[in-house]
Parts: structure tokens; sequence; C-alpha cells
């Protein structure tokens, strides 16, 4: 270790609660005396928290790994995260890596760290049956937004997907545990928090609280000014959680809804909880009560048996929704997952195809979505700079925007005429 005290840094791949689960493990390092630096600092510890979603995720945790054991041959390379408890034996055999720690295990990362090498095991992966406990976290990196993990692991078990395996059953803490955790953010001085998890909308259902219960007691809490909703399912998403939003000051008239596929037949096959009547009808609800929503959608493409007809029924179908902007994910192999027993495969190169018509489409929403509100008056949360030197933020309604940079109005809420005065959009 460092003469000056321990280094460590981290490196996160994937998701919101993966950003707050990293906060969360880095309270726990720097409350024992660790000092958080970057990568290129030369850490003496380096925590990789990974996802699994796709063989790309994979992939890039081995870079990572091989990246940062070329620069600094010494360093002490945890590696946790889904990809950790999904493939261990996999990731223990990259040259460097020091342990691998599984779900239930990366909470206890520094007695893993503070063993000697002959006491240490490389492996600690319990099997994910086991893993039944929540444990409460919340990103505390940036001032502005704060990512605040209300519900872990899903029961949900769709054909294409390892959360499950990775993160074992559905679990959250009490709406009481939670509002605290709130409150400990906004302490961290955070304007505004993105309430996160695997499968959000299925909170409480162990102890007979709701999801809906929940953003009652936070909407009621003073000092957080904004909410927003992270991905949620559209069978969860119910119309007396949209109509609370409408109403509610705090919560942003923002909704990322995964959709997977704009068929039926696949919808079926993937073995999600609705059809596409169902989730129609959830937009349009939205659009009903709250006109300037903005609709993130998540889609799959190259789905086992997914034909151009079939791929078409999805490209008509999010055409003919008022939604803002897609997230495109390529479909990919997943072992244990069962998708693998349908026949019927998609060639990669199809699936590419078809992940590059949707981004376009993608970009033709979002484009009109954002002129739309030309000339309207919005509040925007100033965030940082961006790449050019500007500053940053977004709106209630989830546009992106940036004006000449001004440090005192970092972490403020402004109202702002979009396209004046220096303010425009950041596509």
């Amino acid at each position: 270790m460092s003469a000056a005290g321990p280094k460590v840094a981290f490196h996160t791949l994937g998701c919101k609660l993966n950003f707050a689960e990293t906060s969360e493990i880095s309270k726990i390092l720097t409350n024992a005396g660790y000092a958080k630096v970057e990568m290129t600092e030369h850490p003496d510890v380096l925590v990789i928290n990974t996802c699994s979603v796709t063989d790309q995720a994979d992939q890039k945790c081995r870079n990572i790994v091989r990246r940062a054991i070329k620069t600094n041959p010494d360093v002490f390379v945890a590696v946790v995260g889904c990809y950790a408890q999904l493939k261990p034996e996999e990731i223990a055999q990259i040259e460097g890596v020091s342990v691998v720690l599984g779900a239930n295990e990366k909470f206890n990362i520094l007695q893993h760290i503070q063993k000697s090498a002959e006491e240490r095991q490389k492996i600690v992966v319990g099997h994910i049956k086991e893993v039944n406990e929540f444990v409460p976290s919340f990103s505390s990196g940036d001032r502005t937004r704060t990512f605040l993990k209300v519900q872990d692991g899903c029961n949900y078990f769709c054909a294409f997907c390892t959360i499950p395996l990775a993160r074992g059953r559905s679990r959250s803490a009490s709406i009481a545990d939670t509002l605290k955790q709130a409150e400990l953010a906004a302490e961290k001085r955070a304007k505004e928090i993105v309430l996160t998890g695997v499968n959000i909308g299925d909170f409480g259902t162990a102890n007979g609280e709701t999801f809906l219960d929940l953003i009652k007691a936070l909407d009621a809490l003073p000092h957080i000014e904004r909410y927003r909703i992270s991905s949620i399912e559209p069978n969860l998403l119910t119309e007396e959680i949209i109509a609370f939003v409408a109403q509610s000051k705090k919560f942003m008239p923002h909704f990322h809804i995964p959709l997977q596929s704009g068929d039926d037949e696949i919808l079926r096959a993937m073995r999600r909880r609705y059809r596409t009547d169902l989730y129609q009808s959830r937009i349009d609800n939205i659009k009903r009560l709250i006109p300037d929503a903005c609709i993130g959608v998540d889609v799959i493409t190259g789905f086992p048996g997914e034909t151009d007809e079939l791929f078409q029924n999805t490209m008509n179908f999010i055409q003919s929704l008022p939604v803002s902007y897609l997230h495109v994910f390529t479909y990919s192999e997943r072992a244990n997952t069962t998708a693998l027993r349908i026949q019927e495969v998609v060639p990669i190169e199809k699936r590419q195809l078809r992940t590059n018509q949707l981004r376009m489409l993608s970009e033709k929403k979002k484009r009109a979505f954002y002129q739309a509100f030309t000339q309207s008056e919005r509040t925007v949360l100033w965030e940082g700079v961006d790449e050019e030197g500007r500053m940053m933020g977004y709106t209630d309604n989830y546009i992106r925007l940036s004006k000449p940079f001004d440090a005192a109005q970092v972490n403020t809420l402004e109202s702002v005429v979009i396209e004046n005065n220096g303010v425009k959009f950041e596509f």
C-alpha cells in the first residue's frame, strides 16, 4: 500500500443501480481510510463493478481489467457485480484479478482486501438463491443528481434476461428506511433523486407496501426538489402512478418504459407480462394527463424468431407512438436463458441492421420532441460542463440544454426560454 495511505479507484459499468452500489462500496472503503482516486493515479485497489446485459458488457469488463493491470501491475483488482456473479471462473482466469465477489459478498469487500494472499480465496460467490438481503445505497459523486436504490432483484425471468440469475429475487427496504436514505442524499445537496432498481414497480411486495405508497411518501419530504422514476415495467406502471405524477410538483414528467418488441408474438416468446394494447394504453394515458412528458423506450432487435415482418410490426408500432427516444439493444445469447431454446436464430448482420434502423428512428423522435419545445419556458437543473466547455443540464421533461458556463449556477434550478440568451438544445 502507498506510504501516504491506501488509495482506491472505481470503474462502474452498466446501469444506474450499479452506480448507486459503487457509491456504497466507496463509502465502506473511504470510512476504512482509503482515499478515492482516479484509475490513472496508481491506486492500490481497483474495484470494477460489472454489467452482464450483453456480450459487449462482458468484453468491456475484461478489457478494463487488462488495461488497468498493464498500467499498474501491482494493483489489487476486485471484480464485483452481475458478470462476477454469473461467470466468476471466467473472470478469475484473467491474469491480474485478485478477487471475484458475488452479489452477497460485494458489500463485505473490505475483509477480502485485508486478508493476506495466503488466506484469500480468489472466488467468493455464493448461490444466487441465498441472496435475500437488501443493501440500501445511493450515488453521491454528483451533487446535482443522485441515483437512489429502492429495489433489487427480479422475479420475472424474461426469456432473454440473466438479471434474476445475477441479482436474485425481488426485494426492497421499507418505505420508512427508503425515506431515511433519501434524506441522507438531500444532506449531500442533491437537487434531484432518480429512483432506481431492477424492477422498481415491484417495490414493497414482501411487506404489503407499494411503489405508489413510496412515491407519495417521497413527495412529502422537504428539501428535495426533484424526483425521476427510472425504468418501470408497463404492467407495473399503473394508472394511479401516472395520475399521481401528473399532479405532483416534485416528480418530473419523464417516464422510461421498456417495450422490447412491438409485436405480440415476440412479446409472448420473450415471456413479457403485457402486450402492445396495454403498452399503447399507458402511453396514451401519460400523454392525455401530461402532454409535455418525455417518454423513453427500451427495444431489443433480433430476438430469435423475429422475422422481417415481425420486426416491421415493431417499427410501425413505435412510429405510431408519441414517444421521445429509444434505447436500442441488439439481442445477444446469454447462458441459462430460455431464449436459447428457440431455433429460428436471426443472423448477427441482420440484428445490427435492425438496431441501426431503430436508432435512426430514435433520432427522428428525439429531434421532433425537442423541437416541439422551441421558444417554450422550462425549468432546467444546471449540472456541469460539456465537451465544449458549456454548462449543461436537463429540463423537467428531460430535454438536454446548454448555455455559456457560469460556475455560480452549477446545481441550481433556472427557468429558461429554450433557444434564447445562448440556451440551446444538446442533441
